[in-house]
């Protein structure tokens, strides 16, 4: 960790940690506010180990240094040096002051990273981003999360122009100055990682509520806003509370500061962010109301706001030694916010959303030449490693955990954990150790998870005995090499199952070493081991995985008539949609082989039986009624034609709607779309999920009459999830009918930048070799700026992402234009740059015309000179995968 992470040609190694040879006890900070430039004084009080004789070394990056004093005396030019990413500095002694004073330009920062002005000059505000190496943009210091130091901050500014002053911790004065200026101080009792420093200043309006904790301390609840925005952060205020109050009954955990912020900027790299008492947030994630929002994003503003919340304890009070246990914090909070969001709605369907997801974005990654282990070996832009290895992947990790310590085990594993390290830099072997000793288990094997990349293979196959009434399952486990990791070692997977009759009933399972139930675990610890259940009195159908208990591929040979049995029986909801998907797949490769009906049959006969079932929840009816994606269904192609997949996706969505019929479809559309309402409950929710659904393939057998109901639905829309849907199948189906509402939406939300990006995203998505042109259009309108991250995702991102037959056009071109304008943003905002990049993910399985094409675009980004660490990372590691 002592390697300087400017260095791009040297990486940091996890083997190479060394603890820090110089703290810092405490920090007193003072900003003199302005938006072109602000000077910030720094007052650091210096601890060394004496285990340790290095010079002091502090991390630094665009900084103006205007002076420097050691122990009260100015230092003589002979005994600092500025050097490539920092400060050093001689005679530094245990118990040393170094002051420092330097100038930063928050208008000129566009790479919104450090302090910066989120919106024009002349009406925005100035915020900071410090994760995850920010803080060296705002002044000197050893920026690396195992420093943590108390904070005493106190801001200066125009009050006039800075009316709100905000800093993370508790208020500790202020007060008028001369020349309508203004100060406030704070000071935060629990020391703190620099990363997790937070300022804004700025005219903000704010919503506030009084929030008792359960161990009876009265906190002030405050969500800060621009004037036209703090009317949408209602529904953000209620998922705190409701977040809050969960997190004490689920782990004990309080909240311990005396006041909670939460602030939200359009400019944003993130999501959000957790920094200590003063969250700051990414509009789309906290703002929300009936006209703007969809469904999907209540959902998403809620578990951020849990998830932010949830980093006091997992994260902030307990936070990562090193950047390579980022999932230590990032994995287990994202568990938090899922188990919190599925309390909160629906259980099954949660978990869908979550392994869809999975699959659709991390799979990917695991398979390509991005692949990292959840816990790297080594990095040289830690910002290129929150991914969804380290995010997803590692919630999937503790999910394991959990699941096999039980709700009460893993609940005191947990509390071990954050007493032992409170206040601590943690690592993922401080969480096993604790998990494990609060329940006598040695937890230690599950550490392979961490260390290596890659999805594991698990192959199931069972054998029946009538005679012995015996069901042997066999199972082993593959993990393909990578070129990091060329042998990848067995690691344990727990796999929870149940077996069904041929009557769909649950089969009791009685196993050697289990109380007998109809639900059991067993653990895969092996290459291969074999379970064999006694007293069978048929030939099952197992259903594994169940609740996806392990982030692995299942191959099991089941034949499509079992698998049509579980998505009509499994009372788990999660494998009953499973068992659709994996159907839906073998009917894909059905239609591109040609190897006959059954699978394409026994998929349509299923759901066709299940579609007028009154006890069938509505959302998950939709979601079995959706086959695979087109991303899903090209991870299990060793050559990827996006075109083709395109077409035979197409194909199993028309069987299916011919098998439904148009009059079935359109009686239960008319009569979903008789009950909608702008209502937020579950049912209303699920309601309008189905009846996208049905109307999607409505269109696909009369296009007509399916844009007739777009139409009204669009014109009569209650909620943006009714509006939004109507557009995207009038867009889709009736190009010479969709100019009208487009144009009209693009007027009505002119001023309202969160749904104008899903304008934008909605049009970048549309399939076929013509979204080139609607995405060159649209970069012309006047509202598109490569300087909002949020507007370079929506339109950018969703063509790269989401549109795989627009972007994999067979002439290149797509990915020409793309690889411009990674260059053009690379200049402003290296972070997203490298984000955006990660589309090209794959790109050596596409056939041998895309792929060449491909990797000229990429090969051509690789030879401009001035490219970012973070988007040269990106690129160099596609072109050696």
């Amino acid at each position: 960790m002592n390697a300087r992470p400017d260095a791009a040609s040297l990486p940091i190694r996890l083997v190479d940690y060394r603890a820090p040879a110089w703290r810092v006890e405490h920090v007193e900070l003072d900003f003199e506010l302005g938006i072109d430039a602000t000077e910030v004084a720094a007052k650091l009080l210096l601890r060394r180990d004496p285990e340790q004789d290095e010079p002091l070394r502090l991390d630094g990056e665009n900084l103006e240094l205007l002076s420097i004093a050691l122990d009260g005396r100015p230092l003589p030019a002979d005994v600092y040096r500025l050097i490539d990413g920092g400060l050093e500095v001689d005679g530094v002694r245990d118990g040393s002051v170094l002051e420092t004073r330097v100038r930063v330009q928050p208008a000129a920062n566009t790479a919104l990273e450090g302090l910066y002005l989120s919106g024009p000059r002349e009406t925005g505000f100035l915020l900071t981003q410090c994760e995850a190496q920010g803080f060296r943009h705002i002044t000197f210091f050893p920026d690396r999360p195992d420093v943590q130091s108390g904070y005493t901050v106190t801001l200066r500014a125009d009050r006039a122009r800075f009316p709100v002053l905000l800093v993370g911790g508790n208020p500790d004065g202020a007060g008028e100055l001369e020349g309508g200026r203004h100060w406030a101080r704070f000071v935060d009792p629990h020391p703190r990682p620099s990363y997790l420093f937070a300022l804004v200043a700025g005219r903000l309006e704010k919503i506030e509520r009084d929030y008792r904790t359960a161990d009876g301390r009265d906190v002030q609840l405050k969500i800060w806003a621009e004037a036209d925005a703090i009317g949408r952060c209602h529904y953000a205020m209620d998922a705190l509370e409701r977040s809050m109050r969960w997190d004490e009954q689920a782990y004990g955990r309080n909240y311990d500061l005396a006041v909670f912020h939460v602030v939200a900027t359009h400019d944003f790299n993130m999501g959000a962010m957790e920094n200590k008492g003063l969250n700051i947030f990414n509009a789309k994630c906290l703002l929300a109301d009936p006209d703007a929002s969809t469904d999907d994003e209540y959902r998403r503003v809620e578990a951020v706001i849990a998830h932010e919340y949830f980093h006091n304890w997992s994260g902030n009070r307990v936070t990562c030694r090193d950047w390579f246990q980022l999932s230590l914090k990032e994995g287990f909070t994202v568990f938090r916010e899922q188990s919190f969001s599925a309390d909160m709605n629906s259980a099954p369907l949660k978990r869908i959303e979550d392994v869809a997801l999975l699959r659709r974005a991390q799979f990917p990654e695991d398979a390509g030449p991005l692949a990292h282990p959840v816990r790297p070996a080594e990095y040289r832009e830690i910002n290129n490693f929150y991914t969804a290895t380290v995010y997803e992947k590692g919630a999937e990790l503790v999910r394991m955990l959990a699941g096999r310590l039980g709700t009460e085990g893993f609940r005191r594993g947990t509390d071990l954990y954050f007493s032992r390290n409170d206040g601590r830099s943690a690592t993922i072997e401080d969480f096993l150790a604790a998990l494990g000793e609060a329940n006598g288990i040695d937890l230690t094997p599950y550490l392979a998870w961490y260390g290596q990349a890659g999805t594991p293979r698990l192959k199931a196959h069972g054998e029946y005995d009538a005679a012995r009434r015996e069901y042997a399952l066999t199972l082993s486990q593959h993990t393909p090499p990578g070129a990091r990791q060329p042998h990848k070692q067995p690691v344990p997977i727990p796999v929870k199952l149940a077996l069904f009759g041929a009557d769909g009933r649950m089969l009791p399972l009685h196993l050697d070493g289990q109380t007998a139930a109809t639900e059991a675990v067993v653990v895969l610890a092996e290459a291969g081991q074999r379970f064999v259940f006694r007293d069978v009195a048929e030939h099952p159908v197992p259903s594994l995985l169940r609740g996806y208990s392990a982030p692995v591929i299942l191959e099991c040979d089941y034949a499509p008539a079992e698998l049509a049995l579980l998505l009509a029986h499994d009372p788990d909801g999660f494998n009953r949609w499973e068992a659709g998907q994996q159907l839906a797949q073998r009917a894909c490769d059905a239609l591109r082989d040609g190897s006959g009906p059954q699978a394409v049959t026994a998929w349509c006969d299923a759901l066709a039986a299940l579609f007028d079932d009154a006890q069938l929840d509505a959302a998950l009816l939709a979601d079995l009624l959706t086959p695979p994606g087109e991303i899903e269904l090209a991870e299990r192609e060793a050559v990827v034609d996006p075109a083709r997949i395109h077409a035979l996706r197409q194909q199993l969505q028309q069987r299916l709607a011919t098998r439904l019929g148009a009059d079935r479809l359109d009686t239960r559309y008319r009569r979903l779309a008789a009950q909608t309402t702008a209502a937020l409950d579950a049912a209303s929710q699920a309601g309008r999920r189905l009846k996208q659904r049905v109307l999607q393939l409505l269109a696909l057998l009369d296009p007509a009459l399916a844009c007739d109901h777009a139409a009204a639905q669009y014109r009569d829309a209650p909620n943006m999830t009714d509006r939004l849907g109507a557009l995207a199948v009038l867009a889709r189906h009736g190009a010479t009918r969709s100019a009208e509402p487009l144009a009209h939406y693009r007027a009505r939300y002119a001023d309202d930048p969160l749904a104008l990006d899903k304008w934008f995203a909605l049009q970048a998505q549309l399939p076929g070799e013509g979204a080139l042109a609607r995405v060159q259009a649209l970069e012309a309108d006047p509202a598109f700026t490569l300087k909002n991250p949020n507007r370079a995702r929506a339109l950018l991102g969703s063509y790269a992402s989401g549109n795989p037959t627009g972007f994999h056009r067979v002439d290149g071109a797509g990915y020409r234009l793309y690889a411009a304008r990674l260059l053009a943003l690379d200049a402003l905002n290296p972070q997203i740059a490298a984000r955006l990049a990660t589309a090209f993910n794959g790109w050596q399985r596409l056939e041998p015309q895309r792929r060449d094409l491909a990797h000229a675009a990429l090969a051509g980004l690789a030879a401009h000179d001035k490219l970012s660490r973070n988007l040269a990372e990106i690129v160099g590691n596609m072109l050696k995968g």
